[in-house]
C-alpha cells in the first residue's frame, strides 16, 4: 500500500505540472458525458504507433535528477539514439563525470554495456537502471505493449482534471519487466498520464507519471517530462526532462561498437 506521504507527493506533482499543460492538451471546461467503452486493443496499438519512429531516427538528451533519503541529490545525463526499424538503440552517459563515456548499445536482441576504463563490452539488458536512478534503459526505448502483455481488465477514472481509461495488463511471459501494469490513458487524446508497475507478488514496484509530452514529429509523441517513484524504497524518486529532440536521420555508424569506442 502506498504511504500517505507518497500519495500526497504524487498528487502535488500532478496538480503543479498539469496546470501548465498546453491548451492543445487541456481538459474540457465542463464535465463530459460518460464515454462508451473503446476498442482497448486498438488504443494500445495507437500508443505503440505514436512512439514508433520507423522511417526516421530519434535522438535526444535526458537529464535525470534523483533523490534518495539521506543522500545528496544526484544528476545523470544521457544522450539517446534510436533507429526503430532495425531495433537499434544507443545510450551514451555524459554525467556524472565519473561515468562519462559509458554506454549501452542494442543491436537486434543483443544489448551491450561499454566501459571506457577497460575498453570492453559486456552483455547487459534494457531492464538495467541508469546510474543508480529509478530510470531504466527501456524507459527510453521503443515499446510494443501487446507483444509483452494481455489486457486483463479495464475501468474509468481521472487524474487531476483529465478523465482516463485505466487498462490493467498481465504479462504474457516471464521476460516482461513487470508481472502486471496499470496504464492511465487520457480519454481526449491517446497518451499515458500514469503507469503503475507490479511484481509477481502483487506488490507495486514503481509509479511513473507522464505530465508533459513533446510532439517530436507529426503524430509522434514522446514524454518530455517524467517522474518515476520507487514504491519499494520509500522516498526514492527520479525526475526526467528531455531536450535537444531530433528526428533527423543519423549516420549508420552511430549504431556500432566502433562508434561507441570512438566517441570515448
Amino acid at each position: 500500500m502506498r504511504s500517505r506521504s507518497s500519495r500526497a507527493a504524487l498528487a502535488a506533482f500532478l496538480i503543479l505540472i498539469l496546470a501548465g499543460v498546453p491548451a492543445s492538451f487541456a481538459a474540457p471546461a465542463a464535465a463530459a458525458p460518460a464515454a462508451a467503452a473503446p476498442d482497448f486493443k486498438a488504443m494500445l496499438e495507437k500508443l505503440d504507433a505514436i512512439d514508433d519512429f520507423t522511417g526516421s531516427d530519434f535522438s535526444g538528451v535526458f537529464t535525470i535528477v534523483s533523490d534518495k533519503p539521506g543522500e545528496k541529490q544526484s544528476v545523470n545525463q544521457v544522450r539517446m539514439f534510436r533507429r526503430d526499424e532495425k531495433k537499434q538503440f544507443l545510450m551514451l552517459i555524459q554525467l556524472p563525470e565519473a561515468s562519462k563515456g559509458q554506454g549501452y548499445l542494442k543491436e537486434g536482441d543483443n544489448m551491450w554495456f561499454y566501459d571506457p576504463t577497460s575498453r570492453k563490452f559486456s552483455h547487459s539488458s534494457m531492464k538495467e537502471a541508469i546510474g543508480g536512478s529509478e530510470a531504466k534503459n527501456e524507459d527510453f526505448g521503443q515499446k510494443k505493449i501487446l507483444d509483452d502483455y494481455d489486457i486483463e481488465k479495464t475501468s474509468e477514472g481521472a487524474i487531476g482534471k483529465f478523465p482516463v481509461w485505466i487498462v490493467g495488463l498481465k504479462a504474457k511471459t516471464g521476460e516482461a519487466s513487470y508481472d502486471r501494469i496499470n496504464l492511465y490513458i487520457r480519454k481526449d487524446q491517446t497518451l499515458i498520464l500514469k503507469e503503475e508497475d507490479y511484481g509477481a507478488s502483487g506488490r507495486i514496484m514503481r509509479t511513473t507519471l507522464y505530465p508533459k509530452y513533446a510532439e517530436v514529429a507529426k503524430g509522434k509523441f514522446f514524454p518530455s517530462q517524467m517522474l518515476i517513484v520507487d514504491e519499494i524504497n520509500k522516498g526514492e524518486k527520479s525526475q526526467i526532462t528531455m531536450t535537444e529532440i531530433s528526428v533527423e536521420r543519423l549516420p549508420d555508424k552511430v549504431f556500432t561498437k566502433a562508434f561507441v569506442e570512438q566517441v570515448n
